[in-house]
């Protein structure tokens, strides 16, 4: 089931260390540092997923996928948050902004593996 997998994350220590997990679950990885940056590479490489920070500078994670939904060349592509950001108001936000699913960080590979699966079946 590999595929494609844009990564939203403004910290370079979390994104490289998630890379190389992706990478070795077989998927194809492009990197973005911010909101703006996520939002054009998803138009760019039509990613299969997108996993998205929360906490991103200028637009962040929610107001990111919301944008994201709305347009309706991206609309189609499945975010999940992966997010230090634990209160329930977060996961509240990032789901009704259209995200497939939430996980807090740090995530146990195995569970990060399950949660990308569901949502490329298109089950959250």
């Amino acid at each position: 089931m590999p595929g494609k997998i844009l990564i939203v994350e403004d910290h370079q220590d979390s994104r490289e260390i998630l890379a190389i997990q992706l990478r070795l679950m077989s998927y194809e990885v492009i990197e973005a540092v911010d909101g703006q940056e996520g939002i054009e590479k998803a138009q760019a490489e039509n990613p299969n997923l997108i996993i998205m920070d929360l906490g991103l500078p200028g637009i962040d994670g929610i107001e990111t996928t919301v944008r994201l939904k709305q347009n309706p060349k991206t609309a189609h592509i499945p975010v999940i948050a992966l997010t230090a950001w634990q209160e329930q108001d977060y996961k509240d936000k990032a789901l009704q902004a259209g995200m497939a699913g939430f996980l807090s960080k740090p995530t146990p590979p195995r569970i990060l593996k399950d949660a990308i699966e569901r949502s490329l079946r298109g089950k959250s």
